[in-house]
């Protein structure tokens, strides 16, 4: 049965590259989900089928801030009363949402056998998508490193405070140490202008360069804009509010960038290397 799960998976990226993208940060109020949900939108309105997966899965916040009714959600699936293609919501120009649940901390505490079992609901996806988004909860947990170390890309997000810097490096660390992950892509998040994104991202390069075997890329300066709450007091989001204003501009760019990013040629890279290494340390508890 386990086989049949990795097969199915492998038929799903040899038939349908997706672009996988996890947005991360490891501190908390950094913009990650403001990021996560204007990127996607900005790709679908360039014509790209996108899904947003809310895997921060205790404390969901992604249809919130739409103001989307959610009736199921990802609990719903792991229970085995729906599929994922039941759960998903349609937002802004028709981006598909996979919501997570609020409040509940045994979704947080997810065992690998069950974890392994909502990573296979994406195998047995329905809906075609070019990208999936999956923003990932604050912190340095399992979860969180299991679903960067899963996708092609991961985007870093940072804002100027010691903190956010201090979280960043140290999840960025573990990625690199624990699980040969090389390559980040940074997003300098509510800065002043392009100067102090440039500057931030120095910061964290010194820091890198000096202790970890890693690769950094500035991929977005998006600044400091009042536009954003406003947005999010709307519960839309600001590429729509507000297009013209500097920090739609500057997620857009960055969703045009990354939609440019290669995908590989072949499966390994992503979904199906998540359920390949959570199978195999399912095999080797039983075993002992």
């Amino acid at each position: 049965m386990i086989e049949d799960q990795a097969s199915s998976l492998r038929k799903m990226n040899q038939s349908s590259l997706i672009k996988v993208i996890a947005v991360t940060g490891g501190k908390g109020g950094v913009g990650k989900t403001n990021i996560t949900l204007n990127t996607a939108i900005a790709m679908a309105k360039q014509g790209k089928r996108v899904m947003v997966l809310d895997a921060d899965l205790g404390l969901a916040n992604v249809d919130v801030m739409l103001g989307l009714r959610v009736e199921r959600n990802l609990s719903h699936v792991l229970s085995g009363e729906c599929t994922l293609d039941d759960v998903l919501v349609t937002g802004p120009h028709g981006i598909k949402i996979a919501p997570a649940t609020s409040g509940t901390q045994s979704m947080t505490e997810l065992s690998p056998t069950e974890h392994a079992g909502l990573i296979r609901a994406f195998s047995e996806l329905r809906s075609q998508i070019d990208v999936l988004i999956v923003d990932t909860a604050a912190g340095i947990s399992d979860m969180v490193l299991s679903f960067s170390r899963a996708s092609q890309d991961i985007m870093v997000v940072v804002c100027d405070e010691p903190t956010s810097l201090t979280d960043a490096y140290a999840l960025i660390k573990i990625l690199n140490r624990e699980h040969g992950v090389f390559k980040f892509k940074i997003v300098a998040n509510m800065v002043r202008d392009i100067r102090e994104g440039q500057e931030l991202f120095s910061k964290l390069s010194k820091v890198t360069g000096r202790f970890l075997d890693v690769a950094l890329e500035l991929v977005a300066t998006v600044p400091f804009d009042e536009n954003i709450r406003r947005a999010v007091r709307k519960q839309t989001a600001i590429v729509d509010a507000f297009p013209g204003s500097p920090a739609a501009v500057a997620i857009s760019q960055l969703a045009t960038r990354a939609l440019n990013w290669p995908v590989p040629a072949q499966p390994g890279g992503h979904l199906e290397f998540f359920i390949e290494q959570l199978v195999t340390k399912q095999v080797v508890g039983e075993q002992r």
